[in-house]
């Protein structure tokens, strides 16, 4: 079942949450709509659902449009962040729930409603847990609990609720998981709201950036992670140092230093650069290609590399961080290193230049 999002806007009273919100999701696609709080995510999944009305714009299922569908009509499962579980009814009951409701000329029997909540409960791997309580029960458990009774009715779309935002940070990484391998099984739509980088990238097909009620960006995992369209968006996925820097001719200054750009850019003045923490080349000897002094503040073992913070010394800069070679002897605190740039993404306010790398300092 896929979804075509019209001009979708919305306000609540003066204040406008939703701009202008055009999107198409193909069937079977795992889409994650990824952004800060109050980057109106939430609010345009409920809009999907039923669960709130637009202001201005359509939405179609599969070509048929729903804008005015109540959301018992939409044949939408729907995940909540936490749980919305029936503390009075037993696992196996809560499952069931959706389908005691529906209305009697498509409510299955007893038995097809065993059965079914049966097949629901070995899927996600409950079915020993179906008389339990959900005071009885973890979170990710409570969270697989409230899938299968998403699944239960057998909805054309699944809409998901920052569905493992309340789990810790293991239970999370087991659940996408396996909720990645029962989309590959089932290949039903699903739209899931998140805040957490790696869970969208993880899991979706499809990643839509969103900020202050706008789309910054959609595409695939790996397009918004190597080819960010927008300033936000490379600020916002991972982490990324900021420097100040000065465009003189086909020179870029950082730090009193220069690095050749190998063209004249338009813009002569001051820009923003940014480098993710590999971008940057760290020595223990200063060297063309590692001019600039900086001294350990941080130093985090990450494996087969250490993850530092850095303050600039003798140069003007925020503390930034890098990543060292793991097979040299461990970085100390308070030791003075040498980086400079290997390459990097250059902006003018909002506007991108050239994405540059760098040759050594000249």
């Amino acid at each position: 079942m896929s979804i075509e999002i019209n001009h979708i806007s919305k306000a609540f009273g003066s204040t406008k949450v939703l701009h202008d919100i055009s999107l198409d999701i193909p069937s079977g696609e795992m889409v994650a709509l990824l952004g800060p709080s109050g980057s109106g995510k939430t609010t345009l999944l409920r809009i999907i659902a039923g669960l709130e009305s637009q202001t201005q714009g359509a939405l179609s299922f599969h070509g048929k449009d729903v804008t005015r569908l109540h959301a018992r009509d939409r044949q939408v499962g729907f995940v909540f962040q936490h749980y919305a579980l029936f503390r009075h009814m037993t696992v196996f009951d809560n499952i069931a729930f959706g389908l005691t409701v529906l209305p009697r000329r498509q409510r299955p029997g007893a038995a097809a409603t065993r059965q079914k909540v049966m097949q629901l409960l070995e899927m996600v791997q409950l079915a020993h847990l179906a008389n339990r309580y959900p005071a009885q029960l973890s979170g990710g458990q409570k969270q697989r609990v409230a899938l299968a009774r998403a699944l239960a009715v057998e909805p054309q779309i699944l809409l998901l609720d920052e569905p493992f935002g309340a789990l810790d940070a293991q239970v999370r990484k087991e659940l996408r998981r396996w909720l990645r391998q029962l989309h590959e099984e089932l290949k039903f739509t699903s739209v899931f709201v998140t805040h957490d980088q790696e869970e969208a990238m993880e899991v979706a097909d499809s990643v839509v950036v969103m900020s202050q009620g706008h789309i910054e960006q959609i595409g695939s995992p790996q397009d918004v992670w190597r080819e960010p369209a927008t300033r936000f968006v490379l600020e916002f996925l991972g982490e990324v140092n900021r420097f100040d820097g000065q465009v003189q001719g086909s020179q870029f200054s950082v730090g009193g230093q220069r690095w050749p750009l190998g063209y004249t850019p338009a813009w002569q003045e001051q820009v923003d650069l940014f480098l993710r923490p590999w971008e940057v080349d760290v020595s223990r000897q200063q060297a063309p290609d590692t001019p600039l002094a900086a001294r350990v503040i941080e130093a985090s073992p990450k494996g087969h590399f250490w993850q530092l913070q850095l303050q600039p010394q003798g140069w003007d800069a925020e503390p930034f961080s890098v990543v060292f070679d793991g097979s040299q002897t461990a970085p100390l605190r308070g030791e003075t290193l040498y980086v400079g740039l290997k390459q990097a993404r250059v902006y003018h306010g909002e506007t991108p230049l050239r994405q540059v790398a760098f040759a050594q300092s000249a």
